[in-house]
């Protein structure tokens, strides 16, 4: 990446919100992946549409990154620019049953502020380890609940640079979908509306929901969390126990023993550790169980 380039993001952020081969194994919950030849940390939608802008007079590749919890980054990095949407542009707003936050807003933040305004409604999207932005990208679902249930409308760039407002109907939101995500575009806030109801009563639900994560999901290891989507008709951690996969290991990447439907660092795990098991699992279901899985996890770098 050039000087030149590089000096040309000098003029829209602040030292600080500028790094240098930023390791990704920092920004995503696998804790896995590669340097970053440029990293920013843009606090607003001006500094983001600019980064964006630059980096396509340029022809240099970007990416925005929110809590990186359902990404795999390939260990050699990311040759271009990652653009960090979490804590840096996460302000969250509550009036009556409307809330409205930026991308970057955590979902357990989110659901702490919702609770403490006595909203029910998002308490299923709690233990989900992302941001508002992939959320509602990826139509994030819980225990039940989905963001096309509660979400009204969003705030989008296009690929066009253009800031968009997007009603409910227009997201397209389906499984694990959205037309956010089919025509790249950039969530920067959107808008939920949630019912009233009892402040203890919301909380006590999102403890128990915590517990059932706890009890059920390998919390205890980096993962990018449910590895695979559901097939039509099945489950996929049960076609993988049914093929004979727990605790099944490439390196140091594992299929959970204790939920077959999550993919575990067991610590210094590689990225293509993790996508080697990924394909192997494919492989074998489909052999055993004649359902082809696909994954939730996405890819981002060289494998």
């Amino acid at each position: 990446m050039s000087e030149v380039f590089y000096q040309k993001f000098q003029s829209l952020f602040q030292r600080e919100q500028i790094r240098i081969k930023e390791p990704l194994s920092k920004h995503t919950t696998f804790q896995i992946g590669g340097p970053a030849d440029l990293f920013l940390l843009p606090e607003d939608e001006k500094q983001i549409a600019g980064a964006i802008k630059l980096c396509k007079e340029e022809n240099v590749p970007f990416f925005i990154l929110g809590k990186g919890s359902n990404l795999l980054v390939s260990d050699k990095g990311y040759q271009g620019v990652i653009i960090k949407l979490a804590e840096n542009f996460s302000r969250i707003e509550i009036e009556g049953n409307k809330v409205t936050a930026q991308s970057g807003a955590s979902l357990s933040d989110m659901a702490a502020c919702i609770a403490d305004s006595s909203l029910a409604g998002f308490e299923f999207a709690s233990g989900i380890p992302g941001t508002l932005g992939g959320a509602v990208t990826m139509n994030a679902g819980a225990y039940g609940g989905e963001m096309k249930d509660i979400v009204t409308d969003a705030t989008v760039l296009d690929v066009n640079g253009n800031i968009r407002f997007l009603e409910k109907d227009e997201l397209r939101l389906g499984y694990r979908k959205s037309i956010i995500q089919e025509e790249h575009m950039v969530v920067l806030s959107a808008s939920l509306h949630l019912e009233k109801g009892n402040k203890e009563e919301i909380k006590a639900a999102i403890a128990e929901l915590t517990r059932k994560r706890e009890e059920k999901q390998p919390l205890e290891n980096p993962s990018a969390g449910s590895t695979f989507k559901r097939p039509e008709g099945y489950f996929a951690g049960k076609l993988i126990m049914d093929s004979d996969l727990r605790g099944y290991k490439v390196g140091n990447a594992q299929v959970s023993i204790k939920h077959c439907g999550f993919v575990v660092n067991n610590g210094g795990a590689t990225a293509l550790e993790v996508y080697t098991l990924i394909q192997d699992v494919i492989r074998i279901v489909y052999e055993k169980q004649g359902v082809r899985l696909e994954p939730e996890v996405r890819l981002l770098g060289e494998f």
